[in-house]
């Protein structure tokens, strides 16, 4: 037996284990990469899709909100016949409705006088007898409003033809 080359065989086979042990720690270390990489986008969806359906639901209340402001829009002209006590407390109750809608940045949509838009206003009839230009809003029967920047639901008008 001859002990150079047998320290030569142990020498060459380290250097192969210690390359193959590289080898696996660096193809470790790039699954380790993409898993944090994927754990991450996976992170950043759920943080997406929960904004998105928090929104959605915001929304859906606060479209039922309208209709309850709606009520006291058509509920409003007959107050002078109702008792002040009573008038009083609707009006409260109305401007309650208002500045909660305000702090959630719900806002009117300017409508009548205004060229009839699509994307602000749903038409649905023409106004008869009026002289205002042909396309104008001459009449809104529902408000619509806006939800920041977005139109949460858009006029019900009359257009002049």
């Amino acid at each position: 037996m001859d002990p150079v080359n047998d320290k030569n065989t142990v020498a060459v086979e380290t250097d192969a284990e210690h390359e193959r042990l590289k080898a696996d720690a660096r193809r470790e270390h790039d699954l380790y990469l993409r898993a944090l990489a994927d754990f991450e986008n996976y992170r950043r969806r759920v943080d997406r899709d929960r904004e998105k359906t928090a929104a959605a639901g915001k929304r859906d209340i606060l479209r039922s909100l309208l209709d309850v402001v709606d009520g006291f829009d058509r509920a409003l002209p007959y107050l002078a016949d109702a008792p002040a006590s009573v008038a009083e407390g609707l009006l409260a109750n109305h401007r309650k409705l208002l500045n909660l809608l305000t702090a959630q940045d719900v806002r009117p949509i300017k409508a009548v006088g205004e060229p009839f838009d699509p994307a602000l206003h749903e038409a649905i009839g023409p106004a008869e007898g009026d002289q205002s230009p042909s396309g104008t809003v001459t009449d809104e029967l529902e408000r619509g409003y806006w939800l920041g920047d977005e139109v949460l639901r858009p006029a019900r008008v009359r257009v002049a033809r």
